[in-house]
């Protein structure tokens, strides 16, 4: 009984957690889409690299270095 509620109450902060989440990244969407755009690239490229043994072989002009092509930042 006790692990059944504990779990309820997980999941139920869990959703409401995500509902937070979800209101901030439409607001942050919705002021900047091009930041936006950004930040949620760099999650990619963080979350695609995260376990050290990953492999890639993509072409330079891949869409997924989009943001790499102009490190002068304009």
């Amino acid at each position: 009984m006790i692990l059944a509620e504990a779990r309820r109450d997980s999941e139920k902060l869990r959703g409401e957690g995500d509902a937070v989440a979800a209101k901030i990244y439409a607001d942050a969407y919705s002021k900047d889409p091009e930041f936006y755009a950004f930040y949620r690239s760099m999650e990619v490229y963080k979350n695609s690299m995260k376990n050290g043994d990953t492999s890639m072989v993509l072409s330079p002009d891949s869409e997924f270095f989009k943001y790499f092509e102009n490190m002068g930042g304009n």
